[in-house]
């Protein structure tokens, strides 16, 4: 049999109070898509940054090895000079240069030693043509949504991956995607894929990491599941043992059950009475996504569910109500019957929302600092108990976060740890622990579970549930049309910034919701 393109043996990765890989081994061949999937924390991001260099030689023990020659990488330039490509979950965007800038970021084309813009802007087109993507070049990418982000971040990194007749040796390059589709629609993960089918066709590598159990099934050959930086198992995807509910069990180390939980009976408040209702919003920025004449109204103990393709508005919408839009609006807002002006968001926590942001590293969590600070950022002027007077009662603070650590069994060596050293979906319960400590009335949810594992999934969704039999209004926003049926009571549809359908979820169908997203 050919020698592995890739091997690592053996390797193993500590950080200040977590071991994050312990004797892990995985390999790939060329022209093979690999997928690598587990829980948040399993070691997947940790074993790419070691490949991709960010992990320097000497800071793991093992082996690595490249064509069966051994690779010490010292910088991410060593294993790009390797031919190998990686996408990170964290994308490594400039937000203030524009998308062209960004796709030929460090490799602009040059003449007489000067920057050729109009070059670059010429074959930034080209490239984005080629990938069947319509992105505006001239636009600072952080104008732009997470996805879109995420479409340059690919198209950066392809536009240097894909082989040419010219230059053959190009063939044998490694592509590493890490959750590449988390923020991506369904036509955005087909032009993805076919890229992807094209790159296999050629000999290249690819390393695709996902939690979407259903791509690994649709692009991937082999998977390799790790589990608490150990790996468990290698197989081929169309091995007969090898199917989603294997998986799930081989990440997680049980069985999961459901995905969705079943609604419990309400606890005693009227479901009838309603938390928040919205009349006539309607934003006038300069450019859309705008929102025209929106309506709706979520009850306590209910959970609507808001979707709609990428640009349909839907973040728009719920940042608006929570005071977090920087445009121009109009309408009116009620929470409880009684009409709110709510302008910021320290406005919308006084009247008892909370938002969990699509993004959570730009507007959830401040990443340096650590899980107690991040934990009571939002309550410290809603509870004498944990600041009086501008003076912060630290041992509450610490007392009501290892409360919710505990509930929400976020995996943190000590509450000290900066956020940025927990997995993606520690993070993630981080922002809704902070949340949950407001006690809030309304929750608005930002696609909630996106880049998290099956098993985070199934845990925040049973969280939203519990939150729901306790009285609090739920509105979330998802591009998962499964997660949106299988969570919602009423579910909302946008499509450029009005409301085409709203349902009761009652034997509702994808198709249903689609046509309605798509403006019919």
């Amino acid at each position: 049999m050919a020698t592995p393109l890739l091997q690592m043996r053996a390797i193993t990765k500590d950080f200040p109070g977590v071991r994050a890989l312990d004797d892990a081994s995985f390999e790939v061949h060329a022209g093979e898509i690999h997928a690598l999937c587990g829980e948040n924390g399993a070691g997947k991001s940790t074993l790419i940054k070691i490949l991709g260099g960010v992990h320097p030689f000497g800071t793991y023990s093992g082996e690595m090895r490249i064509n069966g020659i051994e690779q010490q990488f010292q910088s991410v330039r060593d294993a790009e000079r390797a031919g190998i490509a990686v996408i990170h979950q964290e994308l490594a965007l400039i937000p203030e240069m524009t998308v062209a800038e960004n796709i030929y970021l460090g490799k602009e084309p040059r003449r007489f030693g000067i920057i050729d813009k109009n070059r670059l802007y010429h074959e930034a087109g080209e490239r984005l043509s080629q990938f069947g993507l319509t992105l505006p070049l001239e636009k600072p990418v952080y104008e732009l949504g997470i996805g879109q982000q995420q479409l340059v971040e690919i198209v950066k990194a392809l536009g240097y991956s894909l082989p040419t007749d010219t230059d053959p040796s190009r063939n044998r390059l490694l592509l590493v995607l890490d959750e590449p589709t988390a923020a991506l629609t369904e036509s955005e993960v087909d032009i993805l894929r076919s890229i992807l089918n094209r790159l296999r066709e050629h000999g290249v590598a690819c390393i695709y990491i996902t939690h979407k159990l259903k791509e690994i099934f649709q692009i991937a050959d082999r998977v390799t599941v790790l589990r608490d930086g150990k790996t468990v198992a290698t197989q081929s995807v169309k091995s007969d043992g090898c199917t989603e509910d294997a998986l799930i069990s081989q990440m997680v180390g049980r069985e999961l059950t459901t995905l969705f939980p079943d609604r419990q009976p309400e606890n005693g408040f009227n479901r009838e009475a309603i938390a928040l209702r919205v009349e006539n919003l309607s934003t006038y920025p300069s450019e859309p996504p705008r929102l025209e004449d929106v309506s709706f109204e979520v009850r306590r103990g209910e959970i609507l569910g808001i979707a709609g393709l990428m640009g349909a508005g839907r973040t728009e919408l719920i940042g608006t109500i929570f005071g977090a839009y920087s445009g121009k609006w109009r309408g009116e807002v009620f929470i409880e019957d009684q009409p709110v002006q709510i302008h910021t968001p320290q406005e919308a926590i006084q009247h008892g929302m909370g938002l969990v942001s699509e993004d959570r590293k730009r507007y959830g969590l401040l990443m340096d600092v650590d899980v107690v600070r991040n934990m009571t950022l939002a309550s410290l002027g809603l509870s004498r108990d944990l600041s009086a007077y501008g003076v912060i009662n630290h041992n509450a603070a610490s007392e009501n976060s290892a409360h919710y650590v505990d509930t929400l069994q976020i995996k943190t060596p000590s509450l000290e740890v900066p956020v940025n050293h927990l997995s993606g979906g520690n993070q993630q319960k981080v922002v809704l622990g902070k949340w949950l400590m407001t006690h809030p009335k309304v929750l608005f949810l930002d696609e909630p579970t996106r880049g998290i594992d099956v098993g985070a999934k199934a845990e925040i969704h049973a969280l939203m549930v519990k939150l729901a039999h306790e009285g609090v209004a739920i509105v979330f926003v998802s591009s998962e049309l499964p997660e949106i049926l299988g969570m919602s009571d009423r579910i909302l549809v946008l499509h450029e910034g009005k409301v085409t359908g709203e349902f009761i979820n009652h034997n509702l169908t994808q198709e249903e919701i689609l046509r309605c997203a798509a403006g019919a």
